[in-house]
């Protein structure tokens, strides 16, 4: 796998900027920060990685892609989520997180919450170790490299564009309390995720192109994470008591892959 020890520098520079920004949740009393640390954690990895090199080591085409992609990919996110949860306080997913480990979650909340994220963000960071740093064919990027970058446009549109319809429908006071089934959102519950999701296994196919075959549990993990833990499952667990028209959003609208609303 190359330069493991570059690889657990990555876990380092994951855990340390985890550790501020615990500290940094003690003082306004929310770990809901950790949202929009996730993408920078990943970001900070890339760079670790690519800046390991050994010196004067020229990068090549697809470490410069990989690097380009998921700076805009993570600058793009964390900014969102950070604006979008600015005055909220405290997120209602971690705050039944903190009910449900009281008493000294402050305590608990670094190692549950944010050493949690660093070390997810460490193994999900394989594909771009392995782009930014495995001895793939030389010369210009080839068929792989493209389609990897074409998933990952398709997933940045999903995601972006989903982002920001959501937030024009929310905008709207008319709106409040309703369901959004337009734009992106009228062919998937999930047009945000499913983004997330093209963007990683783009990410993977750069390092498949990169002959980092062995990267591939990072995007089954985010794939799993996304459908099953804290994505769709997660989401929609109580929402339908809050939103009642979801029921029929639900049936009419597929969960997490785009297709045709049924009738």
């Amino acid at each position: 796998m190359g330069d493991l020890a570059l690889y657990v520098d990555g876990l380092a520079g994951a855990a340390a900027l985890a550790l501020l920004t615990w500290l940094l949740s003690l003082r306004l009393r929310d770990v809901s920060i950790v949202d929009s640390l996730w993408s920078l954690m990943l970001l900070l990895q890339a760079w670790i990685y690519a800046l390991g090199a050994a010196p004067g080591a020229p990068a090549g085409a697809r470490a410069r892609l990989t690097l380009a992609l998921v700076t805009l990919w993570a600058l793009r996110l964390s900014g969102y989520i950070s604006w979008r949860n600015l005055g909220h306080g405290e997120d209602r997913r971690y705050q039944a997180i903190r009910a449900r480990n009281q008493p000294h979650f402050a305590l608990k909340s670094l190692y549950l919450v944010f050493l949690l994220q660093a070390v997810l963000a460490w193994i999900i960071s394989l594909p771009l170790y392995g782009a930014v740093r495995a001895h793939g064919p030389p010369g210009a990027l080839g068929p792989l490299d493209l389609a990897g970058a074409a998933l990952w446009l398709l997933g940045f549109v999903f995601e972006a564009g989903a982002d920001w319809q959501l937030a024009r429908f929310k905008a709207l006071s008319a709106n409040q309390g309703k369901v959004m089934d337009r734009g992106l959102w009228r062919y998937t519950r999930h047009p945000n995720y499913f983004g997330e999701f093209c963007i990683w296994w783009g990410f993977y196919l750069l390092a498949l192109a990169a002959g980092a075959w062995w990267s591939l549990p990072a995007p089954l993990l985010m794939s799993v994470l996304l459908i099953r833990v804290s994505g769709v499952t997660l989401l929609e667990r109580d929402i339908g008591e809050r939103r009642p028209e979801y029921a029929g959003y639900i049936r009419r609208t597929n969960a997490f892959f785009p297709g045709p609303p049924q009738r």
